[in-house]
């Protein structure tokens, strides 16, 4: 009996997982132009050649991508001529879910100088990890995050 029911559990949180990463590539039926802010938004989410680059891809609606929210917009501004700190909303962005293989989110990448992935994390990122991270990777931290 406890066999079927772990079965059962087991079963239930794979279809689970499963709805969550077709929810993230379907959801978002509104077509957008071509130069709407999704668009835009999407064009400017490459990594910068010559910049360490932080891509967030997460949701607006996703609990830890908000979470994460007031951090990213602290660290973009404090990191501004340091580092790119990009947020892609992949329910609005689709494509960018793909590109970058997206199962769940927030997923955050880390690219260097040259454009390449060094760093992949799923789930939430506190603002001590990202400047841990972005310091790993060469980057200086502004005066107000060193001895973090």
């Amino acid at each position: 009996m406890r066999s079927k029911t772990k079965m059962t559990i087991i079963a239930a949180v794979v279809l689970l997982a499963a709805a969550s990463v077709w929810g993230v590539l379907q959801t978002g039926n509104e077509t957008q132009s071509s130069s709407g802010p999704a668009s835009q938004q999407a064009a400017a989410a490459s990594p910068a050649p010559g910049e360490v680059t932080l891509l967030d891809l997460g949701a607006d609606q996703c609990r830890p991508c908000k979470m994460m929210a007031p951090i990213l917009e602290e660290l973009k501004q404090a990191y501004e001529g340091r580092a790119k700190i990009i947020f892609i909303d992949v329910w609005k962005n689709r494509e960018q879910a793909e590109k970058y293989g997206i199962r769940a989110i927030p997923t955050q990448i880390f690219f260097n100088e040259k454009g390449e992935e060094v760093r992949r994390h799923t789930g939430f990122m506190d603002k001590k990890t990202i400047i841990r991270n972005l310091s790993d990777m060469g980057v200086k931290p502004p005066e107000q995050y060193r001895g973090l």
